[in-house]
């Protein structure tokens, strides 16, 4: 197709109103979607429906060691779950602490306790004139929320094909002892879907903190996640890196099988070195008795072992990728060559990141709403809601039947091509 900005103003002007009507028509269809967030779908839900049978009123409750998770005990998680979580991480089971439900409720603690106590003795931050963290973007907002939420002045980090700009992560943080932390998402990164090269994650290794407290933030939320069994990324293992690097401390890695078995009642997990876990714990003894021992040992029961939740995460994929391709395919029919926006093919994860020409994103989203789709609000990828180009828009597929998906995505692209013609006309 030929580029939109190629053509002249009387073309575009008929391409308007070629487009205008179709938008009607869309919006005349009444489709009602949310894809606002990457939640799974109930096809996807019913593969753990089983996990609810493995426990019941006759089972034996003990772990394998004889303790009893009706009981008190085992702040750090059961053994057959840590071990579990561990081989998911692909650490050691010493390194390994298993919380709850949820990983983000271990980042907000995580963050919160170095703003109260300080990290493994160093001055708390609240104590401190300024707090910074580095936010590599588009990302996550529920990291920047957190950040955000304490006062801590959040710095935007371009994010590459291969990772953030590390140029500028060495700059800030081998210079600045007020950057404290940094936020990742290594692997099929949120919303993106890169993953971190080898090189990105031996130079986050060798890092050299103006700060003694800094921090890594490696959120690893789909380790797993693969969409085809024939392309997986893999990525370096950080801790490893770090203690060849001479920097054992300077990682905390997050996990959870929230979108793996039930995202409201799965079980998460923080690792890290022994100095940092052997801190963490000092703080859980004063916060809470333990976790929910019952839910891991149901999980542990349900899945065994590593291998389990590989092959349970195949079927995973069975159902996430006709939707993932679904939006590629209606992109890549409506939109290639027309020079208006550009995306990566994720072999990973759960969303899709596309970029609108500049002062477009809201606009698109905007107009998506109005026709019954509702999409993650353009900005939210940057910290403090702020895009300075109003062009990166994440699409969360997950939810949506495959059916629903291509609907979602045909509109999506219309909206694309609508928006992107107003904007050129503008600018004649």
């Amino acid at each position: 197709m030929k580029p939109l900005k190629e053509l002249t103003k009387a073309e575009l002007l008929v391409m308007k109103e070629e487009l205008t009507q179709e938008y009607k028509d869309a919006q005349a269809k009444g489709l009602q979607l949310n894809m606002a967030r990457g939640k799974p779908g109930v096809s996807q839900l019913e593969l753990a429906m089983p996990m609810l049978d493995v426990i019941n009123s006759s089972s034996d409750m003990h772990t394998m060691l004889g303790n009893d998770t009706r009981n008190y005990g085992d702040l750090d998680g059961i053994g057959e779950c840590r071990r579990l979580m561990a081989d998911m991480m692909s650490v050691q089971k010493d390194n390994v602490i298993v919380c709850g439900n949820s990983s983000l409720n271990i980042m907000y603690d995580t963050v919160s306790r170095s703003m109260v106590k300080g990290v493994n003795g160093s001055t708390p931050w609240c104590k401190l004139d300024k707090v910074k963290f580095l936010c590599p973007v588009p990302g996550y907002d529920r990291h920047f929320a957190i950040t955000e939420y304490f006062g801590i002045e959040m710095i935007p980090v371009p994010l590459y094909e291969d990772g953030p700009d590390m140029d500028m992560v060495e700059q800030y943080v081998n210079n600045d002892d007020a950057v404290k932390g940094i936020w990742c998402v290594p692997k099929y990164s949120n919303p993106t879907g890169i993953s971190y090269s080898d090189e990105v994650v031996k130079r986050f290794a060798n890092l050299k903190p103006a700060a003694e407290d800094f921090r890594i933030y490696w959120d690893n939320a789909y380790c797993i996640h693969h969409l085809y069994e024939d392309k997986q990324d893999e990525i370096l293992n950080i801790l490893e890196e770090c203690e060849k690097a001479g920097n054992p401390n300077m990682v905390y890695i997050f996990a959870s099988t929230s979108k793996i078995s039930f995202p409201g009642s799965g079980v998460s997990a923080i690792a890290s070195s022994l100095e940092n876990v052997k801190f963490i714990m000092s703080q859980m003894t004063i916060q809470t008795i333990g976790h929910d021992k019952i839910n891991q040992l149901r999980h542990a029961h349900f899945f065994k072992n590593v291998d389990g939740l590989k092959e349970h995460m195949k079927k995973h994929a069975q159902l996430m990728r006709p939707k993932f391709e679904a939006v590629l395919d209606v992109l890549n029919e409506e939109l290639a060559g027309l020079e208006i926006g550009t995306w990566i093919e994720p072999r990973g994860g759960y969303f899709i990141s596309f970029d609108a020409m500049e002062g477009c994103a809201k606009e698109i989203v905007a107009k998506c709403k109005d026709a019954g789709v509702i999409m993650t609000g353009a900005g939210a990828t940057y910290p403090y809601g702020k895009d300075p180009k109003d062009s990166n828009i994440r699409i969360a597929p997950s939810f949506p039947t495959p059916e629903e998906m291509h609907e979602a995505a045909k509109l999506f692209a219309l909206c694309v091509k609508l928006v992107s013609v107003e904007k050129l006309l503008e600018t004649m």
